[in-house]
């Protein structure tokens, strides 16, 4: 390690991650990383195109088609009196609602719910987790409210916090944030634990860096990949809490359709009708595959003990 006129020298600071055009052509070449984000972006694209895309207003109810069978079709006359055949692709509900459109709008929810949890989870952990993993004083009292949170199963955390708000996007949101934090606070503390004891952070201190300095040019960007692979995770596991909820009721209100409650209404005709459980949950799982196994890609990509191996 050099020093020179009371600054050191670049090369006794490791870099915090691979340039990002060498990331960028391990993704492309990795496998997971290009299925997972082909059907990812297939969602995506889904999603975004739900208005164009969706045959009919999916909260329509129509008791003339109720319980219809996938590929099923009728007569229908416009506002301009010309009769034209609409096919119900996925088929109907009890209500006679398009279970298609329904699935092609409920991919927005499960979206919405996903990236805010991991967006928020990810901003909140790192903050505490930085600040718990620097501050030798404060690691052990926010540690023990960490793990008190995370001695509660999720999702009946999640459960206790929407029974006592009104049901909404707003309250599910914030009901899968609250056990999702601790995770990534454990996560960032442990790193920044690592970071902390590293010889060049050493001589950053040793060299008279303030802190805030010290965190911010340091500590910070070598938790960025971490954190990163962290989020997809936690993304998919918001996707999935999100449609239990619905599907237990205490989600998102029935009038808004997502995949969780799409299923839950289905249930009680499953054994003659399984198309209204099969083709949302077709979705959700294909969905949550592809999180995952982006999050997997960036594993191997982002770790420097794996990247020879790609």
């Amino acid at each position: 390690m050099k020093a020179v006129a009371g600054s050191v020298s670049v090369a006794a600071f490791p870099p915090a991650a691979a340039a990002p055009a060498g990331i960028a052509r391990r993704l492309r070449r990795h496998r997971s990383v290009a299925l997972g984000g082909a059907i990812l972006a297939a969602v995506v694209a889904l999603a975004c195109l739900a208005p164009v895309l969706g045959t009919v207003d999916p909260a329509r109810i129509d008791p003339v088609v109720r319980n219809q069978r996938p590929g099923a079709q009728r007569l229908v006359r416009n506002a301009d009196g010309a009769q034209t055949t609409r096919t119900y692709w996925m088929g109907t509900d009890s209500l006679g609602r398009d279970v298609y459109s329904r699935v092609v709008y409920g991919a927005r929810v499960s979206l919405i719910v996903g990236v805010t949890v991991a967006l928020v989870s990810a901003a909140v952990g790192l903050v505490i987790g930085v600040l718990a993993g620097y501050l030798r004083w404060l690691d052990g009292v926010v540690m023990r409210v960490m793990d008190g949170l995370m001695a509660i199963p999720a999702i009946l955390l999640a459960i206790g916090l929407v029974s006592l708000s009104r049901a909404g996007l707003r309250t599910v949101i914030l009901a899968i944030v609250i056990p999702e934090v601790p995770r990534v606070v454990r996560l960032v503390r442990a790193v920044v634990l690592s970071i902390r004891e590293e010889p060049y952070v050493e001589a950053a201190v040793a060299l008279g860096a303030r802190t805030p300095a010290l965190l911010a040019r340091h500590v910070l960007p070598n938790t960025m990949a971490p954190l990163v692979v962290q989020a997809t995770f936690v993304c998919a596991s918001a996707i999935l809490v999100e449609a239990i909820l619905s599907f237990l009721g205490v989600g998102i209100p029935p009038e808004t359709p997502t995949w969780g409650n799409i299923m839950a209404e289905g249930r009680a005709l499953f054994r003659i009708l399984p198309h209204n459980i099969l083709f949302p949950g077709v979705f959700l799982a294909a969905t949550v595959l592809a999180v995952n196994m982006l999050g997997d890609g960036l594993r191997d990509t982002l770790d420097p003990r794996l990247r020879r191996q790609i």
